[in-house]
């Protein structure tokens, strides 16, 4: 096995991309300027992909992607002594969101054979050529477009989509994956710069990832105006296009349909019990005691990615504003990746 190159090369990989995202535009080299254009290219191709979080994805990997990290991550597992070859259908969703899989095959001794989606191409294969580079060539993957030879699959899209790759690879040691979302809980006592940490885990991405925050629960006496102010930050979203159409519309057939909402000309909240909400549109309940978010997250557990809360409610959470930041042992539907990759 070459894990060790593999993981000098990821550690290599987070120090080239720390390096460019810390460099001024005129201080760029000519590698600089290609990285660049890459990420603008990407925008262009798929608009929910701004530079900016495409910028945010990068540099969220990039501190992740320590030596310490990746060691202690994969001290929890044993590596597979067999080499397979490792079916990737990646999502598209939010920037880089199949990048995780694809290091957990290769860290597994496997080879990932890739589909990528379509809404995100640029990217991950360019981030493999370059941990590749820093690892010696010690890193194997393949790009196809459509999955024809393999031993496992780990795919993931659609409710719609997934009952169809679970019938499809039925016949194959599979991980599909679901649509999820994640929620978050208010005790009131939150303070301002609290607040303005969930807005981050609601609007980053545009709110569509499984850990965007779509449904709110808040105490009885909470006053909704203290969550608008404290969404200010993120207000020229609607500056953006498909945000703003998504917008305009749901807001139009709110208005049609004479349904009560609460509004600040960027993100509306609407009283509903619904774990999913429309993009642009955030779903919130009173609750008079936790006993009702532990219902509630106990009926929805399959559709829960995570719970954002303050520690001290006692909800197996994350912090208010580290949604958005995983561990390398954090797995998208709670399902060990690693653990399926180690006895394949």
């Amino acid at each position: 096995m070459n894990i060790e190159n593999q993981v000098l090369g990821l550690t290599r990989l987070s120090d080239y991309i720390k390096a460019f995202l810390l460099k001024n535009t005129e201080d760029y080299n000519e590698n600089d300027v290609g990285f660049e254009l890459l990420i603008k290219k990407s925008e262009i191709e798929n608009p929910w992909f701004t530079v900016e979080n495409q910028k945010f994805a990068l540099r969220q990997w990039a501190d992740l992607l320590t030596e310490e990290n990746i060691n202690n991550w994969l001290s929890e597992y044993s590596i597979s002594k067999l080499t397979k070859r490792v079916g990737l259908i990646l999502a598209g969703n939010i920037p880089l969101v199949g990048l995780h899989d694809v290091i957990s095959v290769v860290l597994s001794n496997h080879i990932p054979v890739i589909k990528l989606s379509s809404k995100d191409r640029y990217m991950i294969p360019f981030l493999l050529k370059k941990w590749s580079e820093f690892s010696d060539g010690n890193v194997q993957f393949e790009f196809v477009e459509k999955l024809e030879y393999f031993d496992a699959i780990i795919a993931t899209g659609s409710n719609n989509t997934a009952r169809y790759l679970e019938y499809y690879f039925k016949n194959h040691l599979h991980i599909i994956r679901k649509n999820r979302t994640s929620i978050a809980v208010i005790k009131g006592d939150e303070t301002e710069e609290e607040l303005q940490f969930l807005a981050e885990d609601i609007f980053r991405y545009f709110g569509l990832g499984c850990r965007n925050v779509t449904r709110l629960f808040i105490p009885q006496d909470f006053v909704i105006d203290r969550l608008f102010e404290s969404f200010i930050g993120f207000q020229d979203i609607i500056n953006h296009n498909k945000y703003a159409n998504n917008y305009d519309y749901n807001r139009a057939i709110y208005l049609l349909n004479q349904e009560k909402f609460w509004d600040n000309n960027f993100v509306m909240m609407k009283e509903d019990e619904k774990l999913f909400s429309p993009l642009s549109v955030i779903n919130f309940s009173r609750y008079s005691s936790l006993d009702e978010v532990r219902n509630f997250i106990a009926e929805n557990e399959k559709n829960i990615q995570c719970v954002v809360a303050k520690k001290e409610l006692g909800l197996d959470s994350v912090a208010l504003g580290e949604a958005q930041n995983p561990g390398l042992n954090t797995y998208a539907d709670n399902v060990d990746t690693m653990k399926f990759l180690s006895v394949i």
